[in-house]
């Protein structure tokens, strides 16, 4: 077994790599760009060298730099982890020639399989369904546009070496066709330093599923079942889930035999991935195979107990697998939201800045809560008392650290366990409750929002689901009239605690006394529940919407995260103080909440309403980012939907499209240009 190990990579997948290692009794070695200096896998890995300045294609994707960090070191082995170098078969390749081991696949396999074009064409004579498309080189974006026009819209522009969404854009005629290509070049160019270009037809209501493969040096290769990642925006997947809920036994071993033998067709060892998408009628076809270790891979480990970084690792070291294929059996259920610094509210944008708070829920797995040796039944028969479902955090950052705009927005990936579906995403609701993220903008309120939406939880989804069901973007969950009357009843019981303190305040004028009073009105976002507040020594009861709810926290003022019971029914909430207020966040509902007197309810109804700034003059920058290219002048006349700049943020490029008819007043950025939010791009007439 390997005594060192070189993570080349950064983030959460650093910090997954570096646990299982130190497991195993292996020392780590991290690098880190100027960026990562304090970052997370440099604090625990055993020793850290500097690679280069914060953008990737200067430092973590430049195999000279990892070469001599290794050869500082002294490392016998690099972990890739994902993205970056791990698929880049001239990584594998130095490697090789330098004598140390990749713990991953063989060179030949990732440059088959890593070739979405040579992939596709052995896959069909492996006897993998595959999707219709052109696999062969595309010159530019005129014959983009012929190719689907043959194809027949919708079609699927893609990166050959690309992964994780980049490069990828579904085009429905000929302009999208035309600039989609031009974007995925641009974005395959500066992610994987490999531009070229395929497209494939785009099956419509598809479902993403994937096969976890793992071969071993001794001609032994499994599938240890598959993961649903249908949850998807912009090719790239939020929310992952094992095993798939669509899945029959029969198509599932059908699709696990067909990825064993692609796998087997070229070669492969280690573990990796066989993306398939799957139609309403279970029809399946085989879309590309990732050679390396998913983001998604903890799903897997969860149903299966098999610990993949751990045997990639003793599959690298010449070890055979443990396990057959009948040993592998599916174990329960296990869901994955992936917590990004994305702003559901700007139609996902990226956010970068500091993590003023970062407190995950505490992380517990599954099975007795106690030491068994040391417990003594109360009765004879008693069982140990058991944990019914696991949590899970996979994270790369920490409370105080800054989120770049060289990487990608991945903060967290929040895992939950359960005997079954449906306990599963109960545990993922209550674990996202009491996840607490504040300093940047994030999507904790879009994932609280998809676990409580009856599509989700039916199991009814595909890749359009985002799209279907936020065509507008997401604005937050609307709560319903019951669910609303408990976050009323909240806040007043807040409220009065609050008030109580107030009242107990140093310094007051003498023969002046301040009561608390119980009729209140609480106001969430405008609309208006009048409550009676009764409070005795353990709680308060509170009457709402002819109900009477039992309320009972330990919360005070200046906590951000109210835990309370409200009838009988747990409650979190995000706290966050507002003048004459609070806001309110709960289940991925954002609600201010004012809490009034009677009177002080009827005067605040005369108030006017301060309405928000006109901008619909000026195209502003919706995130930190890069000006790659502004596509108009001033003086010229632009369309409703025409494409006025592209900015590049957390490695996508992002189009900035006109709004309604105009004419172009003045350009106030240029290519080249870093902006902030809400810099003023340009201005119309």
């Amino acid at each position: 077994m390997f005594k060192k190990i070189l993570i080349a990579n950064r983030g959460e997948i650093a910090c997954r790599v570096i646990k299982t290692a130190r497991k195993m009794g292996i020392a780590t070695v991290a690098v880190y760009s100027d960026a990562d200096r304090n970052a997370l896998h440099v604090r625990m890995a055993d020793e850290a060298v500097h690679i280069g300045p914060p953008p990737a294609n200067q430092s973590y994707i430049v195999i000279d730099r990892i070469m001599e960090a290794i050869r500082q070191t002294g490392a016998e082995a690099v972990h890739p982890g994902y993205g970056f170098l791990s698929e880049n078969m001239n990584f594998a390749a130095a490697l090789e020639k330098e004598g140390v081991v990749f713990v991953g696949p063989p060179s030949p396999a990732i440059e088959a399989m890593g070739d979405k074009i040579t992939s596709k064409k052995i896959a069909q004579e492996a006897g993998v369904s595959t999707v219709p498309g052109y696999m062969g080189l595309i010159a530019d974006a005129e014959e983009a546009v012929r190719i689907s026009s043959q194809i027949g819209y919708p079609v699927m522009i893609k990166a050959s070496a690309g992964g994780g969404g980049k490069g990828m854009r579904i085009a429905w005629n000929d302009g999208e066709a035309r600039e989609g290509f031009e974007s995925s070049k641009n974005e395959a160019a500066s992610s994987f330093g490999d531009d070229r270009i395929f497209i494939e037809k785009f099956v419509t209501q598809p479902r993403h599923i994937e096969i976890q493969v793992l071969a071993d040096k001794h001609g032994n290769c499994v599938y240890l079942h598959e993961r649903e990642c249908s949850i998807q925006r912009r090719n790239q997947k939020v929310i992952e889930e094992a095993p798939s809920p669509f899945l029959d036994p029969e198509t599932r071993r059908a699709m696990g035999e067909q990825a064993v033998a692609l796998a087997k067709a070229v070669g492969y060892t280690s573990a990796g991935t066989v993306e398939f998408i799957v139609d309403a009628n279970k029809n399946f076809y085989f879309l590309e195979m990732n050679t390396r270790l998913q983001v998604e891979h903890p799903v897997t480990e969860l149903i299966t107990g098999v610990d993949l970084v751990e045997q990639m690792i003793r599959v690298a070291a010449g070890e055979p697998l443990p396990f057959t294929q009948d040993d592998l059996k599916i174990n329960g259920w296990s869901i994955e939201s992936r917590l990004y610094a994305e702003d559901p509210y700007r139609n996902f944008l990226p956010s970068i800045g500091r993590l003023t708070r970062y407190r995950p829920p505490v992380e517990t797995a599954a099975g007795p809560l106690v030491d068994e040796g040391k417990w003594v039944p109360a009765h004879p028969g008693d069982e140990p008392p058991v944990a019914e479902t696991g949590v899970r955090n996979d994270t790369g950052v920490y409370e105080g650290g800054e989120i770049s705009m060289y990487y990608d927005p991945m903060i967290a990936k929040l895992c939950t366990w359960a005997p079954d579906r449906a306990q599963a995403i109960e545990a993922m609701r209550r674990a996202l409750d009491g996840f607490e993220v504040e300093g940047i903008g994030h999507n904790l309120p879009f994932l609280s929002a998809v676990m409580d939406h009856p599509r989700f939880v039916s199991g009814n989804i595909s890749t359009a689901f985002i799209a279907e069901e936020y065509p507008e973007g997401f604005q937050g969950a609307t709560l319903p009239t019951e669910q609303l009357e408990r976050v009323a009843a909240a806040a007043a019981a807040m409220h009065r605690v609050a008030e109580i303190r107030r009242t107990q305040i140093t310094g007051r004028l003498d023969n002046h006394e301040r009561r608390v009073g119980e009729n209140w009105v609480v106001v969430l976002n405008g609309q208006e529940f009048p409550v009676r507040v009764r409070a005795d020594k353990t709680g308060s009861t509170v009457e709402v919407g002819g109900r009477s709810l039992r309320v009972e926290s330990d919360w005070k003022p200046g906590m951000s995260l109210a835990r309370l019971t409200v009838g009988g029914e747990p409650l979190a909430l995000k706290v966050e103080k507002i003048a004459a207020g609070m806001r309110l966040r709960a289940r991925g509902a954002d609600l201010k909440a004012h809490v009034r007197r009677p009177r002080t309810a009827e005067l605040a109804r005369l108030m006017p309403e301060k309405l928000p700034p006109d901008t619909s003059k000026f195209l502003l920058c919706p995130m930190p980012g890069l000006v790659v290219r502004i596509n108009v002048q001033a003086g010229d006349e632009v369309q409703e939907g025409q494409a006025l700049a592209t900015v590049e943020a957390m490695k996508m490029e992002n189009i900035l499209r006109a709004e309604r008819l105009g004419t172009v007043k003045s350009v106030n950025a240029e290519a080249g240009q870093s902006l902030k939010v809400d810099d003023v791009i340009m201005e119309f007439e």
